[in-house]
């Protein structure tokens, strides 16, 4: 399968999790498409569409926690964000998401208790 063909299958197959978890595709299309054809090419050398902007550290455990979508591994600090770490889906209702900042998991405060980071953009 084409790196191209690759993109439209993972978008086919991320769209209907990502819908169920309040999140959606970010609507910078060329973002998403480049995003999209990352995770084609890193799935093609590794079998595994990992999330195209973190390390893997090795470990087979903590490596599928970056597979994407990620959302669920990391579900607090990404809606802290309003985003995933590399910006492929953006929550529902965000329209610009050039507004969202990254915020550092471990400024999350009080990821547990369901508080909202500060400064989460939109």
């Amino acid at each position: 399968m084409s790196v191209q063909e690759r993109k439209k299958a993972l978008r086919f197959l991320f769209e209907p999790l990502v819908d169920k978890l309040g999140y959606k595709f970010t609507p910078v299309g060329e973002d998403a498409d480049f995003l999209l054809e990352q995770e084609a090419e890193l799935e093609a050398l590794t079998g595994i569409p990992y999330c195209p902007c973190q390390a893997r550290p090795g470990a087979r455990a903590e490596n599928m926690r970056i597979v994407c979508p990620c959302i669920p591994f990391h579900r607090a600090h990404y809606d802290a964000m309003k985003r995933c770490w590399c910006g492929l889906f953006v929550h529902k209702d965000v329209t610009d998401p050039d507004k969202l900042k990254q915020i550092p998991e471990s400024k999350i405060e009080n990821r547990k208790s369901g508080i909202k980071a500060k400064g989460a953009g939109e």
